[in-house]
């Protein structure tokens, strides 16, 4: 502010007034001033972190294993206090330390047809250069290769005679013809067998492979199959299968524990912009477990309101293990929160903070490395024994983690990636600690979102689906490859079992 000095007053009280009111517009100013800066810097420190995750999806490794894991932490920074370090510090009793092992080729299965090709020395080659006598043979080598065969595609041609009576055609009293019927057949009065519409199902859900490049392989063959017929055939094998459908959504309602996660899908024609597959599973992803019904379901919407999963899940009220979206707190069911979707939050913090510094997000990530150490332990254990390591052992390990969150909560920005992690877990802690209550619930919501896989990794290679009517038909046929995959691994045979 610029004063004339020869307009100012000589009574020293009204310059006092006047120089209280310049400071005080000064210090408004400059505060203005410093929120305006710290607004800015906040913003730019976002942008930062955005940036830098975006790095480390778009370059960086996918895998979540902790940062650091297995190495020594740097010298720690400001921002770590005396507590904090009490904790990084604080040896690691779970943790299992495994010796790597020299990789060994696995030998190819006995099963496999197999064509044997001696190679021998020709008989002037079967003598001693020494002595010039016959050599004899004291043994043999064997190794294996493995050949690939193309795909072999016949034509089953189907005669049925007809038979007539010849004495009934001499007398006039009739001219009956006998022949035999039709043997049944996945599409009546069509040319797929079984065994083809298993290979298009499987390679197109399973594989992720499109109609569109199918047809492409077909026509290499000589054999026009266009996409619009393929996908005709699909729709009508997914009706064969709904009553499959409705016996095994029965089984997984009757289950303790039920994952469930769910996925954006681009349908063209729907009525909405934005469709979603919502996925439903219990069991393991091996099926090796006998004693654990292995199912995996889908459920396709044009939507993603909560009326969707309380509709399919019809008054379940067991376990029901989720991610942080509220839609499932309208069920009934009693919900178990997923570890690895708080792990991911500050892992978010520590790309941000950088690979070879120690921060906060270290802390967290040490507990949280804890509890799955603890997991690792207990596998292949009982349901009772689970649960008693778990309050011995776990519970200590999530109380003190939820304490140092409530402490430091409020000493972060809330807005950075940091921040974030915190209030999840501090949102999330009532669902993240349900584990500790049963040993038949998982640490984490990983099966569901390794059940949703296949879907995910099909989508990226067909980008959309055309119309509902194919969407509502692609659950019944992910769900039964993945669930006889999870069974039988050649779920193309699965396939055509269950179409047969």
């Amino acid at each position: 502010m610029k004063i004339d000095v020869n307009s100012l007053t000589n009574d020293p009280e009204q310059l006092k007034k006047m120089l209280f009111e310049l400071q005080a517009k000064t210090a408004q100013a400059l505060a203005a001033k410093d929120k305006i800066i710290t607004e800015q810097a906040i913003r730019i420190n976002q942008f930062i972190e955005r940036y830098e995750i975006a790095k480390r999806k778009q370059f960086g490794q996918s895998s979540e294993q902790l940062p650091c894991a297995g190495e020594t932490f740097n010298e720690a920074e400001e921002i770590i206090d005396e507590v904090d370090k009490a904790l990084l510090a604080e040896p690691d009793t779970n943790k299992n330390v495994s010796i790597k092992s020299i990789p060994k080729r696995k030998p190819l299965p006995k099963t496999l047809p197999r064509k044997v090709v001696t190679i021998d020395l020709s008989l002037d080659e079967q003598v001693c250069d020494c002595c010039h006598s016959k050599l004899h043979k004291m043994g043999e080598t064997r190794s294996e290769k493995l050949e690939f065969v193309p795909a072999h595609i016949k034509v089953i041609e189907t005669v049925r005679p007809k038979y007539t009576c010849k004495q009934c055609e001499k007398t006039g009293t009739g001219n009956q013809v006998k022949i035999a019927p039709m043997p049944a057949t996945p599409i009546p009065k069509g040319i797929a067998t079984s065994s083809l519409l298993s290979q298009i199902i499987s390679a197109k859900y399973q594989y992720g492979l499109p109609l569109y490049r199918q047809e492409s392989m077909f026509n290499e063959y000589g054999i026009v199959l266009s996409r619009k017929t393929m996908s005709d055939w699909v729709i009508r094998c997914s009706g064969l299968l709904s009553p499959l459908v409705d016996e095994l959504k029965t089984t997984l309602l009757s289950q303790p524990v039920i994952h469930a996660d769910e996925t954006p899908l681009k349908v063209i024609k729907a009525d909405r912009a934005s469709s979603y597959m919502w996925v439903y599973c219990c069991g393991s992803d091996t099926g090796r477990n006998k004693d654990i019904r292995n199912i995996v379901l889908y459920d396709y919407h044009n939507s993603r309101a909560a009326a969707c999963v309380v509709d399919y899940l019809d008054g379940y009220d067991g376990y029901l293990q989720v991610d942080g979206y509220a839609a499932y707190g309208k069920t009934e069911a009693i919900l178990a929160g997923c570890m690895a979707h708080a792990r991911r939050k500050f892992i978010d913090a520590k790309t941000v903070q950088g690979k070879n510094k120690t921060g906060k997000a270290d802390v967290a990530l040490n507990l949280i490395g804890k509890l799955y150490g603890i997991e690792v332990s207990l596998k292949g254990k009982t349901a009772e024994e689970k649960y008693l390591a778990r309050q011995e052992k776990s519970k200590v390990i999530i109380d003190k983690l939820t304490g140092w969150v409530i402490e430091n909560k409020d000493k972060v920005p809330p807005k950075t990636k940091l921040g974030e992690a915190m209030t999840y877990w501090c949102n999330q802690e009532y669902k993240l600690i349900t584990y500790l209550k049963d040993g038949r619930i998982n640490i984490d919501n990983n099966r569901a979102e390794r059940a949703v896989k296949p879907f995910v990794i099909g989508r990226k290679n067909w980008l959309f689906s055309n119309t509902p009517s194919g969407s509502e038909g692609s659950p019944f046929l992910y769900l039964n490859c993945a669930s006889a995959h999870a069974f039988n691994p050649p779920s193309a045979r699965a396939m055509s079992a269950t179409l047969n």
